[in-house]
This record gives C-alpha cells, sequence and structure tokens, in this order.
C-alpha cells in the first residue's frame, strides 16, 4: 500500500507512474474525494476558530452580567454542524483508504516502459542450449513413458491441474527440495523456515493478494484461512505488526512448502503438463532490507535464485519486467526463464521483486535503529529459489536420451543415492 500522504501531495505524480502499468485507475475518483475531505476540514477549523472566539464572548458577557443565551443557542448549532464536518470528513478518509488497498505499487524509475510481456528487456542469457540428434519431447511425454508421472490418475482422484509423481519422479522432488534449500542456507545465508500453509485474510492482505487476487485463493469454508498460494505469505507475515532492530537486516528467509492456486485467471494456458497447477511445491526466498540497500538486495536476491540453474546447468535468461507486465504489488520484478528443449521455449521458473514498503505499510512492518528513533517501513522482497515442479520438468527436457532414459545431474546424485540415470518410476 502506497502513503496516503504521499499519493495526496503528489497524485500528478503518482497518476503519471501508475499510467505506464496500464488498466484503469480512477485518480481523478480520488481527487475528487479528497478535495471534499480538504474542503469539510477547512470550514470546520473555520468554524472551530469561530467557536473559540465565540466562548471567550460568552465568558466576558457572562463575567458582565449580560445576556448570553442567543450566543449560546448559535453555538449548538455551529457544534452540531462541527460534529457532521468531523463525521463526513472522517467517511471521506475511510474512502479515501478503501482506494489505497486496491491502489498499485508505483514502479521504480529502473523498470522498463512497456504494455505488455513483449516490452520486457532481456538482461542476461546464460548456458547454451544443448543441440539433439533427434527430436527432444516435452515432459509430460518422458515422464508417461518413464512412469514417474501420471497426470491421468491425478486427474481420476483431483481433477484437472494436478499432479501424481511416481517412483524416482517422486525421489527428484525431493531431492530438488532437499538441494535448494541446503545451497539457500549454506551457501546464500538464509535461515530455513517450516511456516503454516494455511493463513488468515490479514496475511494475505500483508502481502497484496487481498482484496485484489480472492478468486486465485483456495479458501477453507467456514473458517477465516486460506491456503498458501506461496511461501511469501507466511513469511513476510512473520514480522507483521513488529517493530524490527536495524541491526538486525537485512533478514533472509527461505522455506519449502506446498502452494496453492485455483489459476482462475490463467484458462486456456500451459494446459498440458505440470507448468500451470493447482497445487506445486516450492522453495521461497524473503528478505526484509533497509530501504538504502533494498535493491543491492534485489540483485543479490536474484543471483542466489540464479544459482540453482547454474549448478543444475539448465540454461536460462533473466528478464527485467516492464512497467505493464509486473505484479500490482512490485516496485521493480526480474523474471528467471528456463530453457525448455521439448517446448523449444524458454518459461518462467522464477520471479524476484522487491516491493519497497508496499507490503510493509499493509502488514505494519517497521525497523528502527537501536531502538531509538523513528521508526520506518522495511523494504521486503521475494522470490522463487525455485519453483521445483518446474525445475523437475527442465531436468527431463535438458537431460533426456535418445533411448528416452534421463540423466541425473551431478549436483542431484548425492540427493538420490548416486542414481545417474533416469530409466523408469524404480
Amino acid at each position: 500500500m502506497l502513503d496516503l500522504g504521499f499519493v495526496r501531495d503528489n497524485l500528478d505524480l503518482v497518476a503519471k507512474k501508475l499510467a505506464t502499468r496500464g488498466g484503469q485507475f480512477d485518480l481523478e475518483g480520488f481527487r475528487a474525494l479528497d478535495q471534499e475531505r480538504r474542503a469539510a476540514i477547512a470550514k470546520t477549523e473555520n468554524l472551530k476558530s469561530r467557536r473559540n472566539k465565540a466562548n471567550d464572548e460568552i465568558a466576558a458577557l457572562k463575567k458582565s452580567g449580560g445576556d448570553a443565551a442567543t450566543a449560546i443557542a448559535e453555538m449548538k448549532n455551529v457544534s452540531a454542524e462541527i460534529k457532521s464536518l468531523d463525521e463526513r470528513a472522517s467517511r471521506l478518509d475511510d474512502e479515501l483508504r478503501e482506494i489505497m488497498k486496491t491502489m498499485p505499487n508505483l514502479p521504480h524509475a529502473s523498470v522498463p516502459v512497456g504494455a505488455s510481456a513483449d516490452d520486457n528487456k532481456e538482461v542476461k542469457r546464460w548456458g547454451t542450449p544443448r543441440e539433439f540428434s533427434f527430436t527432444p519431447k516435452p515432459h509430460w511425454e518422458l515422464g508417461e513413458a518413464l512412469g514417474i508421472l501420471d497426470l491421468e490418475r491425478a486427474r481420476k482422484i483431483s481433477g484437472a491441474r494436478f499432479v501424481v509423481y511416481m517412483g524416482v519422479g517422486a525421489k527428484l522432488e525431493r531431492a530438488l527440495q532437499n538441494f535448494m534449500l541446503d545451497l539457500h542456507t549454506t551457501r546464500h545465508g538464509y535461515t530455513e523456515v517450516l511456516p503454516p500453509v494455511m493463513v488468515n485474510s490479514d496475511s494475505l492482505f500483508g502481502t497484496g493478494q487481498l482484496p485484489k487476487f480472492a478468486d486465485d485463493l483456495f479458501h477453507i469454508e467456514g473458517h477465516d484461512l486460506h491456503l498458501i498460494p506461496t511461501a511469501e505469505v507466511p513469511l513476510t507475515n512473520l514480522y507483521a505488526g513488529e517493530t524490527l532492530d536495524a541491526a538486525r537486516l537485512p533478514i533472509k528467509l527461505t522455506a519449502f512448502t506446498p502452494c496453492f492456486r485455483s489459476e482462475a485467471g490463467a484458462a486456456g494456458k500451459d494446459t498440458r503438463g505440470i507448468t500451470r497447477v493447482h497445487q506445486f511445491q516450492k522453495v521461497e526466498l524473503v528478505k526484509f532490507a533497509h530501504p538504502e540497500h533494498s535493491y543491492d538486495e534485489l540483485e543479490s536476491l536474484t543471483r542466489n535464485a540464479e544459482a540453482i540453474l547454474e549448478v543444475l546447468e539448465l540454461p536460462y535468461r533473466t528478464l527485467a519486467l516492464c512497467t505493464g507486465d509486473m505484479s500490482a504489488s512490485s516496485a521493480k520484478t526480474y523474471d528467471l526463464e528456463v530453457w525448455l528443449p521439448g517446448q523449444n521455449a524458454y518459461r518462467e521458473i522464477s520471479s524476484c521483486s522487491n516491493f519497497e514498503d508496499y507490503q510493509a505499510r499493509r502488514a505494519g512492518i517497521r525497523f528502527r535503529a537501536g531502538g531509538k528513533g523513528k521508526a520506518e517501513f522495511v523494504h521486503t522482497l521475494n522470490g522463487s529459489g525455485l519453483a521445483i515442479g518446474r525445475t523437475w520438468l527442465a531436468i527431463i527436457e535438458n537431460y533426456q536420451q535418445e533411448d528416452g532414459s534421463v540423466l541425473v545431474p551431478s549436483a542431484l546424485r548425492p540427493y538420490l543415492g548416486g542414481l545417474e540415470r533416469i530409466t523408469g518410476a524404480g
């Protein structure tokens, strides 16, 4: 959430920046409400000044034995009008704050301006896609042939967009989980957390999923609980309503969790395989940073995610998302896209964002130096480190062999009991 005072004082600048995001946002409605509120406050202040002056005059009249009844009656009417104006200003304040809840974040100055994914800017490319002596297959064909992926039985027990991993397929998911957590905790300095996978609506509001993305969430009927769309939600809200010691910053957390998304806005997209499913596993990275250093922390967080792909020797590219393709909460985002030879395309595998104080303001997360001075809002950041299912399918497609087997990346072999090649469910 943006600072209400900043928006009021810089409405033209805010309108200009939000216009680069595309979409429609009624800032004229905000302006009209704010002008009405300012007028109510100004009139209230004038009436209060008039009442104070009149009270002095009434006191003087009483002291001199004069008749103050008319003045007293008039001031009762003034007091009633002041009360009405105060209530009106308060209602307008509430309306403005409701608008603020839906207002997107302002893009950072370094974000490329654009309307869609076509305007994203590639900033890095790592690795060379492998040249195959045969036509590479997509992961859904390879996984089914090897008996390690069963989409039909997943559909039978749960419906479309669910996955069953079998044998070595399941072990590969578990191996990726442990590999990623080990790398982030031992090499990158993150603290591992195991959070709940059900959260309340306050937590979802804090990170920006509510109210805008309610349709993408799975709600637990009869309870103020939702299944998490990402571990970003519980990790960020660990410090909701708290004031942190500046000396602790940056705080770096990582967690493995299942994630649940209804994908209500993704009808018809990536319907084959396991690219876009309702339940998936992910290792998440979250940081709480000092505002002066948050963009350096975004670069290092992105590098931490890239490192997973590099150790696994999976070709990828890094994109700076344009203003029109970022999430509403983000001030700047990098997407990592891994090369998938079976689909002859790069596909997103991680999104790394700096939200500046947008989430912290919603969740009430502040910091103060040495317990002294004014408390400020921290900057929050997060990114996938990585989406495990998409890493799984990237390995299956990039390491496939002509005989239908799949080589295991050397970094994962210790996590699979030394297994070098996947030849079946096992």
